[in-house]
């Protein structure tokens, strides 16, 4: 599968499909779903899981532990907005919070990388499938399933802000781009190409805006939308008034690492989300963090695009996925290790594949993967890794560690 799939799969009118490990060690940048009445994800590698005893530090979740879920980024990870002037921060790190334009809502961003911050996107005329449904909500087996498509027969939406460092974005390098000016700023307009890969066709549903939010620092919005008529490139520019400083906030994970092959370095993390696009095509999961590692390291300039979405997309390194075992399409091993290849999912010694560590109840899921990310590191360097990695209190974000630290040994 294709980042092309994934846009599929967030934007079609068909509930989402389970994930599965075929799909995920096979991609690398995959999407997948379960039903309506199941679950909602996606993943670049798709999470399993793993434990390691001794070095995996994972919380029993015991009935007398506080099981309330951790506040979202909204509430814990983003500060009130500070001074309206941009700051030249670190990369990592989070400096606009979410806002409203018309009937687009932007959230706070969940997503930062060497080169961007990426937030999710809503629309009050769309529906943007990146979450759990319960069978209730989804109607499934009841009457309500068949009047629901009457009641809510909204085209479905998958679109993002991406907020570029100063110098990273290329505005004379979107292909088929034009020029515009909107609210005193320079700004790009243009059409997509099916699935968002670039070695295909325009797609008059999927429209990129982006404009110069700052000396030689831009923000694009990126729709991918069922209904070809909304949102509108008016709709769009709309966004560029509201976007605004905030005060300077690392982006936390939940976890830190001990041991990284030499040469890899990290380019991207998801807080409370996987890391990159996976992280925003199921940014409601409930998922708890992730990073993603490349070698070498990824350019920071002359970019049109998250690294996701580039022609050859991220070609050799490994992600890191902390979530919950809902998040799994394997029945959960308490405190056990599995490691399979990408060849034959056997365990032998071979590049590729993945690592994975349940929790001592089982209740939580580490996985280091390269399936679909170059394939290069063999299975005993993901189990070293994997084995390297302490993993925080889920569900205490003061526990927590900002990315710039925690992805260092």
């Amino acid at each position: 599968m294709q980042l092309r799939d994934l846009v599929d799969t967030v934007t079609g009118d068909e509930p989402p499909m389970a994930r599965t490990v075929d799909d995920i060690i096979a991609s690398g940048r995959r999407a997948e779903r379960r039903r309506r009445a199941g679950f909602a994800s996606a993943g670049a590698a798709g999470l399993v899981a793993v434990a390691v005893a001794g070095v995996l530090v994972l919380p029993a979740l015991s009935a007398e532990q506080n099981t309330t879920p951790a506040p979202g980024p909204a509430a814990a990870t983003m500060s009130k907005p500070g001074p309206a002037a941009w700051s030249d921060a670190e990369p990592f790190t989070f400096t606009f919070t979410g806002y409203d334009a018309g009937t687009l809502h932007v959230q706070d961003p969940i997503v930062a990388s060497t080169a961007y911050q990426i937030a999710s996107v809503y629309s009050g005329r769309h529906d943007s499938n990146d979450r759990p449904v319960s069978e209730e909500e989804a109607g499934v087996g009841t009457e309500m399933e068949s009047k629901k498509g009457a009641a809510d027969d909204k085209p479905n939406l998958w679109a993002y802000l991406t907020v570029y460092r100063p110098g990273a974005f290329d505005a004379a390098g979107i292909k088929g781009g034009t020029n515009v000016t909107v609210a005193g700023r320079k700004a790009v307009r243009a059409t997509l190409p099916v699935g968002l890969d670039p070695r295909n066709e325009p797609d008059t549903r999927n429209k990129l805006f982006a404009w110069e939010y700052t000396d030689n620092a831009w923000a694009a919005v990126t729709s991918v939308s069922s209904d070809e008529a909304t949102p509108t490139f008016e709709d769009l520019s709309g966004l560029v008034e509201g976007l605004k400083p905030s005060r300077p906030t690392p982006a936390l994970v939940p976890f830190t690492v001990g041991y990284v092959p030499a040469g890899y370095q990290p380019l991207q993390i998801g807080t409370h989300a996987m890391p990159g696009l996976d992280g925003i095509a199921a940014a409601r999961a409930g998922d708890y963090g992730g990073a993603t590692y490349t070698k070498p390291a990824a350019p920071t300039s002359g970019l049109t695009a998250p690294y996701d979405s580039a022609e050859d997309g991220i070609e050799n390194g490994f992600n890191i996925f902390v979530t919950p075992n809902t998040s799994s399409n394997q029945s959960p091993e308490p405190g056990a290790t599995r490691c399979y290849a990408a060849s034959d999912r056997g365990g032998r010694n071979a590049g590729g594949g993945f690592c994975n560590i349940w929790s001592a109840d089982g209740t939580v899921v580490l996985q280091v993967s390269s399936g679909g990310l170059g394939d290069q590191l063999p299975q005993a360097e993901l189990k070293k890794i994997a084995k390297g990695i302490t993993v925080a209190d889920v569900r205490n974000e003061s526990t927590w560690t900002p990315a710039a630290a925690a992805l260092r040994p």
